[in-house]
């Protein structure tokens, strides 16, 4: 018989019926079922079955003989319940039996994980580390950032940075720089446009921090002392991952690196030839994304743009070429690209720079 076969049946409580035949029956030493169906009135076969499978009723040996009735008498209810009910501690008692030896048989190996672990270090038990709660991760950076001992790396994509984040960075950058740790930070060219951003850079820059600025190509990310990254989760603004690996970490290193090389002082008054210079690389940026494909809100974010100002640079860009629609300005730009990679950036130079199924200048 399976160990659950004398469990009642699952309710939550006895049937009219039921509980009108269990008054009958405490209170008579047994019964039949006619007489039974007699006293209520209605067939009793039904509640005869539900108060014994609760082990309220039980078979009464009263009468002999092939013809003696079947009789039943009344159970208490606490002996019933401890019927019912031991089926299910020893169901406990097994699982408690079950829970302790898979308890010992995994903690025999604590000794060892924590011998191995130790001989790992500190620096090798968390290579990567996946971070998703938003206050965990700036937490995390204020304490990186308050243990910096060299140098912090920072890349910033998206063009000037929020009014409130540079408040609550100042400070902190402050004091990083007044305890003699280098910091070097670069942004996208749009940055220069903000004011709040502009402002924030000229109070590090007087306490020797140094800010350039870059058309495209960042990754946001948080270097510090080159032994520890913070970088940016795809598709997830919300999270960072925290990289100790020293080969990646010197990877992501070598990216700022280059980024730094070919990034550009920034300035906190920016001159007409400058204004000129960036403008230039911006829309030169635009004219490669525009011929990738891409669309405005991917090339918008790219360069830390709103998507209303990039459409006004497209729009531009599709005069100077000539285009009646974005595919055909993409379709020119790579044409243009492919037949005068070599003599020039960009069709928008100057007008005779690149034309579409012909030959670049090598002006």
């Amino acid at each position: 018989m399976p160990a659950d076969a004398s469990l009642p049946p699952e309710g939550d409580r006895l049937s009219p019926a039921a509980r009108h035949l269990y008054v009958y029956a405490v209170e008579r030493r047994s019964f039949t079922g006619a007489e039974a169906t007699a006293a209520l009135g209605a067939p009793a076969g039904a509640a005869i079955a539900e108060l014994s499978s609760a082990h309220l009723l039980q078979r009464v040996p009263d009468g002999f003989g092939p013809d003696a009735a079947e009789r039943w008498g009344a159970v208490s209810p606490r002996a019933a319940a401890a019927r019912s009910l031991a089926p299910l501690a020893l169901r406990v008692r097994d699982t408690h039996d079950e829970m302790d030896r898979l308890r010992g048989l995994l903690e025999a190996l604590v000794p060892a994980y924590e011998a191995g672990s130790a001989g790992r270090g500190l620096e090798q038990t968390e290579h990567l580390e996946l971070i998703t709660d938003p206050a965990a991760i700036q937490h995390l950076i204020g304490h990186m950032l308050a243990a910096a001992e060299h140098e912090v790396l920072t890349s910033h994509p998206g063009g000037g940075r929020p009014t409130r984040v540079l408040e609550q960075a100042i400070d902190r950058d402050e004091s990083l720089l007044g305890r003699g740790v280098r910091m070097r930070t670069i942004y996208q060219h749009t940055a220069r446009y903000s004011r709040p951003t502009a402002a924030y850079v000229e109070r590090v820059a007087a306490r020797g921090g140094q800010v350039r600025t870059l058309g495209d190509g960042l990754m946001r990310m948080i270097l510090i002392d080159q032994h520890t990254g913070i970088m940016a989760v795809r598709d997830d603004t919300a999270a960072a991952l925290v990289v100790r690996e020293p080969n990646v970490v010197d990877f992501m290193v070598q990216a700022f690196e280059r980024s730094w090389v070919e990034a550009e002082p920034f300035a906190t008054t920016v001159g007409p030839d400058q204004a000129r210079s960036i403008s230039d690389e911006l829309r030169q940026n635009i004219v490669r994304l525009l011929a990738e494909g891409l669309e405005d809100k991917v090339i918008a974010r790219r360069l830390g743009m709103s998507e209303r100002t990039c459409q006004r640079h497209i729009a531009e860009v599709m005069r100077a070429v000539g285009a009646k629609s974005r595919f055909q300005a993409g379709f020119l730009l790579s044409a243009a690209a492919g037949a005068g990679a070599s003599a020039g950036p960009s069709p928008l130079r100057s007008p005779g720079a690149a034309a579409p199924g012909g030959t670049a200048g090598t002006a």
